[in-house]
């Protein structure tokens, strides 16, 4: 696949898109722009759950809670805004090269492949490193005096079954990846193959869908409110409506080939819109504040909740669009770096966890500004934990799930 290293004007981009997309949209296996931007959400979400630890800003497995006024608004604008995108963009990207793999594999070796690739990851974690690692932490504190297999049996699965922490996300993968092939079983459709032309959706109809999307993530919300978690499972399915639609995108987005035909005028316009949602953030958060019910826009029949869904509809689309116009536009190469970490930003998802939490506590006694902290544990954990998943990655067998 030819690779482009400038894009100097919205006609060289049109034509350098189409030439590749001749050349090899149907194997999309390698687009770099998008190996890049995988990278780039990993890190976001290890500085994402870095962030909670001392701004309290979040659910995670370990909150320092020496947090001031400055580091928690900080932190509350930096996860709320990662929040309204970057997984529902990790489920998008995702799903771009399903259909592909499908087409190749074949309902049998795809079924295979998810189960290996998402499956052993997500019961080892799950049923294995994370109850280790939480009996092993709680014992330490003296919050617990039992057997492990008492506790197992009493407390890790008197609620949560699978899908624990950050896990969420690969089991999630799993069940859509999974009605896709069950979808893809009962049509029993010959598979479209892939456009080189396609035109991308005008903004009409891109505002139209982000409205539908806020619309159905609202009445989601009546049931299931933002922070309530469908306990068997760990899911947030106040979220849901936005995860679902996005990985339809991805799907559709592989068919019409919309990652390499977005028009440079269409992601500039929609970055821009992202940057003005993402400035109304702070006065939104200051009327909520003031409500007489500052959880209201969590959920429920109220004009909050609605105008609440419907504004972190439009920033996920926005960013959606706006970071995937810049990584295609200015980040569409890798050296050795990039490469390295390209092939163990899996594993660094799927390690991170325990990783964080360990640095954390280690650093637990060191008295420094949350913020200055923060930014210390980023500077040592990201490096640290891509360094770790290149070494999980050379234990035998591991490579094939990971």
């Amino acid at each position: 696949m030819e690779n482009q290293t400038a894009y100097p004007t919205s006609a060289t981009l049109q034509t350098s898109a189409k030439r590749r997309a001749a050349v090899g949209v149907q194997s999309a296996g390698r687009l770099l722009f998008v190996d890049n931007l995988r990278i780039f959400l990993t890190v976001l979400v290890l500085l994402h759950h870095a962030m909670i630890t001392y701004a309290n800003s979040g659910g995670w497995a370990y909150i320092e809670g020496r947090e001031d006024f400055a580091t928690s608004l900080v932190g509350r604008i930096f996860c709320t805004a990662n929040q309204a995108y970057f997984m529902s963009l990790f489920l998008l990207i995702s799903a771009y090269f399903v259909p592909g793999s499908y087409d190749r594999k074949g309902a049998g070796r795809f079924l295979k492949d998810r189960l290996v690739r998402l499956g052993i990851p997500l019961a080892i974690y799950c049923w294995v490193i994370r109850p280790l690692f939480g009996y092993a932490g709680f014992s330490l504190s003296g919050e617990i005096n039992m057997p492990f297999w008492t506790w197992l049996r009493t407390e890790y699965f008197s609620g949560e079954i699978i899908g624990g922490g950050p896990m969420w996300f690969i089991e999630t993968l799993l069940i859509f990846s999974l009605v896709y092939a069950g979808w893809r079983l009962i049509t029993r459709s010959r598979p479209v193959q892939p456009t080189t032309e396609s035109l991308f959706p005008k903004d009409r109809w891109i505002v139209l869908f982000t409205l539908g999307v806020g619309l159905v993530t609202f009445l989601a919300r009546l049931w299931y409110p933002v922070d309530t978690t469908f306990e068997p499972l760990n899911l947030q399915l106040g979220n849901f409506p936005q995860y679902i639609a996005l990985f339809i995108a991805g799907l559709v987005a592989y068919r019409r080939n919309w990652l390499l035909g977005l028009p440079e005028n269409v992601g500039r316009r929609w970055l821009i819109i992202a940057g003005i949602l993402i400035l109304l953030l702070l006065p939104l958060m200051m009327m909520g504040s003031g409500l007489e019910n500052p959880d209201a826009g969590k959920g429920g029949m109220n004009w909050v909740a609605l105008l609440y869904a419907t504004y972190q509809t439009f920033l996920c689309v926005a960013m959606c669009i706006g970071v995937v116009y810049i990584f295609r536009r200015y980040f569409d190469r890798q050296g050795r770096l990039a490469n390295v970490l390209s092939r163990n930003a899996y594993t660094a998802y799927l390690i991170h966890e325990p990783i964080l939490v360990i640095l954390a506590l280690g650093l637990s006694g060191l008295f420094l500004y949350p913020l200055l902290k923060f930014a210390l544990v980023a500077i040592i954990a990201i490096p640290l934990i891509f360094a770790l998943s290149g070494l999980v990655r050379k234990i035998p067998y591991a490579d094939r799930a990971l």
